[in-house]
């Protein structure tokens, strides 16, 4: 392979009180910021991130991630476990960033890009959001459910990335929104694309350009998350709902199939929205670029929160 990807024997504590210990057979090590933790029992590959300086979507995170999409590829979805070939079933995006899913984009390289109108750099960015995002969203062409597990802040790209998912599960207390509307962008990266096809035009539209913070609840009820679950309770509910499915997997993939061709999503439109969106960052004005940096300094604070607490 060529990628950086180690294999080890790795314990996990599922996060519900009170309840046993998941035991994770083989770790997949991509970098400090990307691991990926395969559940044998339950058949799943766990992907977690933890980016750094700032809990977003950083040019080398995104690097891993491909190498992860790639890996997957590469495998055809079949796990080597201590010699043992298993199929994978479930492929699940989480983070190990305590309260935080994702805050989406790199705000600070943006600037950076803009403020010296680099259009292509711009637009790398984008793309390497849209390849792995588009990768989630078809299942990396294999007969698996792509699950999304928010147990925290999902904001702007972080949003989209979730949305990239067949499942939608979020704890209690997990906040979402698009942000980008506060310094006059929109997010580029798969909203409008995900969103649309999940709710329709109107309520997609709505979500994007209101600016606000959503519970969890809220979006249950606006049928863009599928369950919502007690707090600290994600892995241990995740399993049941695995658990729960597999009498009738092989039909509901199919129906993951016939959804995926009738809301048929092709990766030239979501190209075609990083252009716009590549347009609409470069229009940004000397006011607009302040307020992202408002942004960028609260996503610093709170990432140095979370690593002191």
């Amino acid at each position: 392979m060529d990628m950086n990807v180690s294999k080890a024997l790795l314990q996990a504590p599922v996060a519900c009180p009170g309840d046993k210990t998941s035991v994770h057979d083989v770790e997949f090590f991509f970098s400090e910021q990307l691991s990926a933790s395969f559940d044998r029992q339950l058949r799943a590959m766990w992907l977690r991130w933890n980016p750094s300086p700032r809990p977003n979507f950083n040019p080398r995170l995104l690097k891993d991630l491909d190498g992860y999409c790639r890996f997957l590829s590469h495998t055809g979805g079949i796990v080597d476990d201590r010699g043992e070939s298993v199929r994978l079933e479930y492929a699940i995006l989480a983070s190990r960033v305590p309260g935080v899913f994702n805050l989406g984009g790199d705000l600070s390289l943006f600037m950076q890009l803009i403020e010296h109108k680099d259009r292509e750099g711009l637009l790398e960015y984008g793309k390497s959001c849209i390849n792995v995002l588009y990768r989630n969203y078809i299942g990396h062409e294999l007969p698996l459910t792509t699950i999304s597990l928010i147990q925290g802040e999902c904001l702007g790209g972080g949003f989209e990335a979730a949305l990239s998912s067949d499942l939608l599960v979020a704890e209690r207390h997990a906040r979402f929104g698009f942000p980008e509307i506060l310094f006059n962008l929109f997010p580029g990266m798969g909203a409008y694309s995900f969103l649309e096809r999940r709710i329709g035009r109107r309520a997609t539209e709505e979500l994007i350009t209101s600016g606000k913070i959503y519970s969890a609840d809220e979006m249950l009820a606006l049928g863009v998350v599928d369950f919502v679950i007690d707090s600290g309770c994600g892995e241990t509910e995740i399993a049941s709902l695995i658990r729960a499915r597999q009498r009738s997997r092989n039909g509901l993939v199919g129906v993951a199939a016939a959804r995926r061709s009738v809301h048929r999503l092709d990766y030239d439109e979501l190209l075609d929205v990083v252009r716009a969106w590549v347009d609409t960052a470069l229009r940004l004005s000397i006011r607009d670029l302040k307020l992202m940096q408002r942004l960028i300094s609260r996503q610093t604070v709170r990432r140095e929160f979370q690593h002191v607490h």
